[in-house]
């Protein structure tokens, strides 16, 4: 079963991995480090690319679930968009120096917000398929 809006939000996620990815060579290349993150603005870009790796998989996973049992395409648009700014957010404000608290912080509000709405959305759709 295609899921449409959930190809949308990978691939834009993909694109912004794919970007924190290429800071994380530049300031290894700047800062002349090959591995590791003994600088602080390489640990800097090491840690928004890392945070991106660690959150987008499940974020995407719980989409297309959801997409696939049937949530209307407003709802996944809506979660997938909220997603994708929580992490644009995070990464920017991690990334800055001085980090820049407030959008790192509501980046990750998003970001748990969309994983609960979207967890309390899928076991909700389960139940009532469940139930009948």
């Amino acid at each position: 079963m295609p899921l449409p809006a959930t190809s949308l939000y990978a691939a834009l996620l993909a694109a912004l991995y794919i970007l924190l990815s290429l800071r994380v060579i530049k300031a290894r290349r700047t800062h002349r480090v090959a591995l590791g993150a003994p600088h602080r603005l390489v640990e800097r870009a090491v840690r928004a690319h890392g945070n991106c790796a660690e959150y987008a998989p499940f974020g995407l996973i719980m989409l297309g679930l959801l997409e696939g049992m049937g949530l209307p395409a407003w709802g996944v648009h809506a979660l997938g968009s909220a997603f994708l700014v929580g992490r644009l957010l995070h990464a920017w404000g991690i990334s800055q120096e001085p980090e820049v608290l407030r959008f790192r912080t509501a980046g990750m509000a998003l970001t748990f917000t969309v994983l609960g709405v979207a967890a309390a959305a899928l076991l909700g759709l389960v139940l009532a398929d469940a139930l009948g």
